[in-house]
């Protein structure tokens, strides 16, 4: 089958596309894109009760159920220990390999200098390292390079917000709902681990409702989906009319290594 767009994103952990990129995602799935996951981790320590192995298989059947929702073709999982990615020669090597399996024509990652997580950080510099290799047929031979060096992009995390640069936005109030579904598929993170870990334990609904716990999402991750915090760029991409009514936004930063493009090339690579 041809896709007119074929798009990775590659993250530290299962759970971080959905919340940072998947609304964006589920728009291109609407369109015809095919879209792959790689979590580089298998997120066996993001838990303050479960032991490493139900949580892995915990966390794998979370991402699977996600990526239902938001049309992801395949979520590939790597079997390294949450805490302990490094952005070595193995993590490089498999990067390499999975986007020329996907014969990506864009990488979406972490930024790869930031506080927060260092899983995170290292994803973002495995991905840099690896994307001077994506067309070179001599490294990773095994598996065909690109014809062409795909676009990158950086998504933001709670460690680069405050210096992610809104310069590719967009609206994703048609798929918000699917993105918050997919989000709340990993309840590990979203009901458990993050509110221990920040302290709202309390805050988190006893009921099953969704309208509830949707809210819940809404609430305690807003800077992650809501278009307030980069108003100014929704209004220079979609106009006045358009940009304020739009509610949820996602944004991702141009990466300096991959294709060299401008923010009006992706927007229109991306045509949302």
């Amino acid at each position: 089958m041809t896709y007119p767009l074929k798009v990775i994103v590659v993250k530290a952990h299962p759970d971080e596309a959905e919340l940072y990129a998947g609304g964006t995602c589920a728009r291109l799935a609407d369109k015809g894109a095919a879209i792959k996951f790689l979590s580089l981790t298998n997120g066996d320590a993001g838990h303050y009760e479960m032991a490493r192995k139900p949580l892995k298989r915990r966390r794998a059947r979370e991402a699977y159920a996600a990526a239902r929702h938001l049309g992801v073709l395949d979520y590939e999982i790597l079997d390294i220990h949450d805490g302990e990615l490094m952005a070595d020669i193995a993590v490089r090597t498999a990067i390499i390999a999975s986007v020329r399996r996907w014969q990506a024509d864009l990488v979406i990652t972490f930024h790869d200098e930031q506080p927060g997580h260092i899983d995170n950080r290292m994803a973002g510099r495995a991905v840099r390292d690896a994307s001077g290799f994506f067309t070179n047929g001599n490294v990773v031979p095994a598996y065909p390079p690109l014809a062409v060096a795909p676009v990158c992009l950086k998504m933001t995390d709670y460690g680069a917000f405050a210096t992610h640069q809104h310069e590719v936005v967009v609206d994703v109030d048609a798929s918000i709902e699917r993105k918050l579904r997919a989000c709340a598929e990993h309840a590990t993170q979203f009901f458990e681990f993050a509110p221990f870990e920040r302290d709202f334990r309390d805050k988190v609904p006893a009921s099953e409702d969704w309208a509830v716990r949707r809210e819940f999402i809404l609430t305690h991750w807003h800077e992650f989906m809501s278009a307030d915090v980069m108003r100014e760029e929704i209004l220079a991409k979609y106009g006045p009319e358009h940009g304020s009514r739009v509610a949820h936004a996602e944004s991702f930063q141009l990466a300096d290594y991959g294709r060299h493009v401008d923010a009006a090339a992706v927007h229109t690579l991306l045509g949302l």
